[in-house]
């Protein structure tokens, strides 16, 4: 089969071209006018072609090699050695299907809802999405720099334009937060450029490293990635920026771009300073478990629908964190392989499931405009079809078997049990708690008597509401009772990941 040349830039630039067509089609300021409708089509359109081409990043995928495919590499800074250099591996492809996939649920889920300024709207999540597969597919250093800092124009524009009250102080603490944890970033992108002379990444995994370097790298990664992850204690700029974020804000934050820390450690941390992970490891998996079980008690407190399912983000996210540096303390490369493709799958799932979420507190956001959950009660009886989808979010949020939540989790629990009792014990907590917070709130919004005036005038879900919703629950369902084929798509990028970690470079160095 012929596959379409260039197909990762394609990827990249054709919804960042379609967000330029869509600010350049604008609305004349009335939502209900032929030329807004005509930029919501091209919006959508240009979302569901960039989903459509991603399906030849599947279908022509190698699952049987580790090496990186769908390669492009032309110079970019000459003087600097600089490539624009795009390649996808195991670990990568399944990131970028993920975000081709949400965006275009976003845009529908936007479709009539905004108001203000809709064409800057779908114009800042096109480009965004662009961005993000540029994170994931980039292969040079200071690329992969260039793609991970821009990508917060966009976000910080969609929090500061389409937020709630206090969307200002959201968008400059978020945008802080995740600036300044990328400086150092860079630093250690400069340094490994004067010891390599180029910013190859792949080079950069075969670049011999002092301890002292490795470790002060390790640092200077994990300031970038924990706070975009995010892990505790940097997690607080989240539940901010969720709350006051419009519904596709908080959907894209969560189900795509708190996956770049977690990406960042298995791209960057783990195979360019391997030693020094290891150093570390004991560190980062207590604080994964302290995610797991504190922020799911700090869960449990909330009264806002939107900050109780950000700060189970963050316990979720903890488990992917969990799971990638559980390896060091794992005999066998098995174990090891299976808590990274654990931690793998429960990125893949949290997208799914915390983006369905969204959208489903966007869906009764829209009809009462209310995120407290003290303002619902009986929603079940006025909307039946919407409760169903709900609650089938809700469980697979707590992990049951069966749907995608519970794959990463049984398969990162059980990597735990080979490393030590005591951390599987604490990771395990979280199928007590997740299902906790999770089934309060759906036993006082969703059940009960009919809780008052507003809830008992809801309309159940709208077709366009069902289509976004019917598509999430069959992508959940289907990841749940049939994850081969995302796992098979890993496993040899991953089982490379272990060798490579497995040999110190420290002995390569001679040190």
């Amino acid at each position: 089969m012929e596959f379409p040349a260039h197909l990762l830039s394609v990827l990249i630039w054709l919804p960042i071209a379609g967000g330029i067509v869509a600010l350049v089609i604008g609305d004349d300021g009335d939502v209900a006018s032929s030329k807004a409708g005509l930029m919501r089509v091209t919006t959508l359109l240009t979302s569901l072609l960039t989903l459509a081409i991603s399906i030849f990043l599947y279908t022509g995928f190698d699952k049987t090699t580790a090496d990186m495919q769908f390669v492009e590499r032309i110079p970019w800074v000459e003087a600097l050695q600089a490539y624009y250099y795009l390649g996808v591996d195991g670990i990568s492809a399944p990131l970028i299907l993920l975000t081709t996939f949400i965006t275009p649920f976003v845009v529908i889920a936007g479709w009539d809802t905004i108001k203000t300024r809709p064409a800057q709207y779908f114009a800042a999540f096109l480009i965004l999405e662009g961005l993000m597969v540029g994170v994931f597919a980039a292969l040079d250093g200071l690329l992969f720099y260039v793609f991970w800092e821009f990508m917060l124009v966009p976000m910080f524009l969609i929090i500061g334009v389409w937020g709630g009250e206090r969307r200002i102080y959201a968008t400059l603490k978020f945008f802080l937060y995740t600036f300044l944890g990328s400086v150092l970033m860079l630093v250690a992108f400069i340094y490994l450029y004067l010891q390599t002379g180029s910013y190859d990444l792949l080079g950069w995994m075969d670049a011999p490293l002092t301890m002292t370097a490795q470790k002060l790298i390790f640092i200077a990664f994990l300031l970038a990635f924990a706070v975009k992850v995010p892990m505790w204690p940097v997690h607080t700029w989240l539940p901010d920026a969720h709350v006051e974020a419009p519904t596709g804000g908080s959907v894209i934050l969560a189900a795509i771009m708190l996956k770049m820390g977690g990406y960042g450690f298995i791209r960057l941390s783990l195979p360019i300073v391997p030693d020094a992970s290891g150093y570390f490891s004991s560190l980062m998996i207590g604080l994964s478990l302290i995610a797991v079980v504190y922020i799911g008690f700090v869960a449990l407190m909330q009264k806002d629908m939107k900050k109780l399912i950000a700060y189970s983000s963050i316990a979720h996210m903890g488990f992917v964190t969990l799971g990638f540096f559980l390896p060091w303390h794992i005999s066998g490369s098995s174990g090891a392989a299976l808590g990274i493709s654990g931690g793998m799958v429960q990125m893949i799932s949290h997208g799914l499931i915390s983006g369905a979420m969204f959208l489903c507190v966007g869906v009764l956001y829209d009809r009462v405009h209310s995120r407290q959950i003290a303002d619902y009660g009986g929603v079940a009886n006025t909307m039946p079809t919407f409760a169903a989808f709900a609650v089938l979010f809700a469980m697979a949020n707590a992990g049951l078997p069966g749907t995608s939540g519970f794959v990463g989790e049984f398969m990162v629990i059980i990597a735990s049990f080979k490393a030590n009792f005591w951390i599987a014990f604490f990771a395990a907590t979280t199928l007590i708690l997740g299902a906790a917070y999770t089934l309060w709130m759906v036993k006082r919004v969703y059940y009960g008597e009919v809780a008052n005036d507003n809830v008992a005038k809801l309309e159940d879900l709208s077709r366009r509401e069902f289509l976004v919703l019917a598509v999430l629950a069959i992508a959940v369902l289907l990841l749940g009772v049939w994850p081969a084929p995302l796992i098979d798509m890993m496993n040899a990028s991953i089982d490379q990941l272990v060798e490579r970690i497995a040999e110190p470079k420290l002995l390569q160095a001679g040190l």
